[in-house]
């Protein structure tokens, strides 16, 4: 049986934030939606968390060296 994509050892964490949450963080930084780095609706995450255009994902990338780095995408 395949296993979901999320699940896989070298997919960083994908959180697809819900439009509250999105707006709060927008207002935290002082950013314009469109300001952020884009995701293509047709991402295989964006797929699989079920994602529509213009919402906003949250990447948790893991390094042994850095440790946990968070990064912003919005859909397009």
């Amino acid at each position: 049986m395949l296993k979901a994509l999320s699940e896989h050892h070298l997919v960083p964490q994908h959180e697809l934030l819900k439009k509250d949450e999105a707006k709060n963080l927008l207002a935290q930084f002082g950013l314009d939606v469109d300001k952020l780095p884009r995701i293509s609706l047709e991402d295989p995450m964006c797929t699989e968390l079920k994602a529509g255009i213009g919402d906003v994902i949250r990447i948790v990338r893991r390094s042994p060296v850095a440790g946990d780095t968070i990064y912003y995408r919005r859909v397009v």
